[in-house]
């Protein structure tokens, strides 16, 4: 056989097999029997070809899954297991194979359904991506990648080679010849021969008018020129802005000459000078010194918020001279000791404020050891999971070996059962033949039961449906009386909590209305008292505040007259005879020291010498950069301390 026909018998085989019906290796028994008539390199290679296509259907069936998904929309189903063959002798058996032999079993095959596959398989994209995932969901990553990732990316170079054959093929049209199909050959019934009949005249066929069309318009399908136009339009608008740019930056003004004369400029300048002169803004403009005591001549009509406001300024005043008169009395604490206080409680509460600093660094630094030593548990325990994962998975795997092979040996023991079974069949089927025999018969007897029961059932319905439909009959017979005698004294008789009689409900209204009227009233004479109450607060008000203003303008008047006597005792003083010598005196003694002053400098600058000169240079020198540094560190001291306040 070719290597055509080979792989149709392995994808028919593939075809036949029921794994939740047949056992693999009872399947493969019955196929070396049926290949008995071919050759033993032929029958090796569909068996081996047949049982890894089986064993391995879990990795084939991601490959071509994924295959379909990318080009299952030009492919057909039932080529599926063709596929499954050629991923499965491309990845386990090319190695034994031989490239040679590959090409030879592809070329054998539809070329362009397998130049779409092995270019999808071959892919390295295709293959570290989807394939590898999917493969790593089955099996260990590592063995993946060691057993077919690896081998199947070293066999890419060497697969464009054939590809590239088979693009070729495919280009030139060679397909691979399809097989001859017998005809099937039509023979004639042994039939009479009827005798000829004349032909019938031909009917005339009726002659339609060609339909008038109009021609399709040339602008249908002709670009408009619109945007041709506005295009056109735009570029000589820019043109023209350009120029008329260039123009204006390269051309002087025309208009007028910006430099002005010399004779001007001076005209210019004596205009400003006397416009200057002519102003004076360093005048004082007084309106002469205030009244000593003002009238008001126009009385402030107050309102309501106004009189509360200013009554409760004054009355807050009084409760703090109160308050004031009250801690002189009590002998309060000099400023100085509350100052001392005050300092004090600034250096514990920035002693205070350092000693939280300090905890929360350390807190800090523990929580961030207490994270590494949580880090590594974490480490430790995925670490312990990870290996107690492997071992619970190596034991999964040792007991679904030993699973199968149980399961292997029970499918043998059921297949001995059942070719024992086969001996005893006509005993078996006679046996049979009784049971069904006599469940048949228990089943009529119990369906013969439920019929009676049935109908008598139905009987019984009849009958009580009969009696219904006669009470209702004469439920309807009788007249109805539909005159209502109402009686307000009565209540409705729905057995309800809260029922009452219309009697009773007018009553309730009447105290109802009643009460209402009673607040209503009762409300207007509260809101006509409180009102009273508020106008008598106010009087009291404006009592209090007319005194508080009365004894203020008392106050005014009093500073006043005293501030003009103490400027009448200044004057007189200062025109003493006495106070004027003195003061003389006094000028007298200032420059007649700071005579001595400059007289004794001069002195001591004409003994200085040019060394002592230097020195004292560096001497200076070294003072101006203390004072730098002393008033950089008072700045500091400033700043942190308005820093801390700010905080605080």
């Amino acid at each position: 056989m070719n290597y055509k026909e080979l792989l149709n018998e392995v994808t028919r085989l593939l075809d036949e097999f029921q794994e939740d019906k047949q056992c693999i290796d009872s399947f493969t028994e019955d196929t070396a029997r049926d290949l008995k008539n071919l050759s033993a390199s032929d029958q090796k290679f569909i068996i081996d070809t047949l049982y890894g296509c089986i064993m391995h259907k879990k990795l084939l069936d991601v490959v071509v899954n994924i295959f379909y998904n990318h080009h299952g929309k030009k492919l057909f189903r039932v080529d599926r297991n063709l596929f499954i063959v050629v991923c499965y002798l491309a990845t386990f058996c090319l190695d034994d194979l031989g490239l040679e032999h590959f090409s030879r079993i592809i070329k054998s095959l539809d070329i362009s359904k397998m130049h779409k596959f092995l270019s999808f398989f071959f892919n390295i994209s295709n293959l570290t991506t989807h394939i590898q995932r999917e493969w790593s969901h089955i099996y260990d990553a590592a063995v993946v990648d060691n057993n077919w990732i690896t081998p199947l990316l070293r066999w890419c170079n060497e697969m464009e080679v054939l590809l590239d054959q088979l693009a070729q093929k495919m280009g030139r049209g060679n397909l691979p010849k399809k097989s001859p199909r017998k005809n099937t050959k039509p023979r004639e019934f042994d039939l009479t021969q009827p005798k000829a009949r004349p032909l019938p005249a031909p009917e005339v066929i009726p002659q339609q008018d060609k339909p008038k069309t109009k021609p399709v318009p040339t602008t249908t399908h002709r670009t408009p020129k619109e945007p041709e136009i506005l295009d056109d339009m735009k570029q000589r608008n820019r043109q023209k802005a350009l120029q008329i740019l260039n123009e204006a930056n390269s051309q002087q003004f025309r208009c007028a000459n910006p430099q002005k004369s010399e004779k001007t400029q001076n005209v210019i300048s004596q205009i400003l000078q006397s416009h200057d002169a002519g102003l004076q803004f360093d005048n004082l403009y007084t309106s002469g010194s205030p009244a000593t005591q003002k009238i008001n001549s126009l009385p402030v009509r107050l309102n309501t918020t106004a009189i509360l406001r200013e009554g409760a300024l004054y009355n807050r005043q009084l409760e703090e001279e109160l308050q004031r008169l009250e801690r002189l009395s009590q002998g309060a604490s000099e400023p100085s000791t509350f100052l001392q206080w005050q300092k004090e409680m600034k250096e514990k509460d920035l002693q205070e404020e350092l000693a939280e600093l300090e905890r929360r660094r350390l807190e800090g630094r523990i929580s961030h050891e207490e994270a590494v030593l949580a880090r590594e548990r974490v480490l430790e325990r995925n670490h312990h999971k990870a290996q107690q994962t492997k071992e619970e998975t190596a034991e999964l795997m040792r007991k679904y070996a030993e699973k199968r092979l149980r399961e292997e040996k029970e499918m043998r023991e059921l297949v001995q059962q059942v070719a024992d079974g086969h001996k005893n069949s006509k005993a078996a089927k006679a046996k049979l033949q009784e049971i069904k025999q006599r469940i048949v018969k228990e089943v009529s007897e119990h369906s013969r039961e439920l019929l009676s029961q049935a109908l008598e059932e139905a009987q019984a319905e009849l009958s009580r449906k009969m009696e219904l439909i006669r009470q209702i009959r004469a439920f309807e017979s009788v007249p109805l009386v539909r005159q209502k005698f109402v009686n307000d004294t009565e209540t409705g008789g729905h057995d309800l909590l809260c029922e009452m009689s219309l009697a009773e409900l007018r009553e309730r209204l009447a105290r109802l209305r009643e009460f209402e009227q009673c607040e209503l009233e009762d409300r207007r004479q509260r809101i006509f008292q409180e009102k009273q109450l508020k106008e008598q607060l106010l009087l009291e008000q404006l009592d209090n505040i007319s005194l508080r203003r009365t004894l203020a303008e008392q106050a005014a008047l009093r500073s006043q007259e005293e501030k003009r006597m103490r400027n009448e005792l200044r004057e007189a003083v200062s025109r003493d005879e006495r106070v004027l010598t003195l003061q003389k005196t006094l000028e007298q003694k200032r420059q007649e020291r700071q005579k001595r002053k400059t007289e004794k400098n001069s002195m001591k600058r004409n003994e200085q010498v040019l060394p002592l000169t230097l020195k004292s240079t560096l001497n200076k020198k070294q003072v101006l950069e203390e004072q730098h540094w002393q008033e950089l560190e008072r700045n500091l001291e400033q700043q942190i301390y308005g820093t801390k306040l700010y905080k605080k």
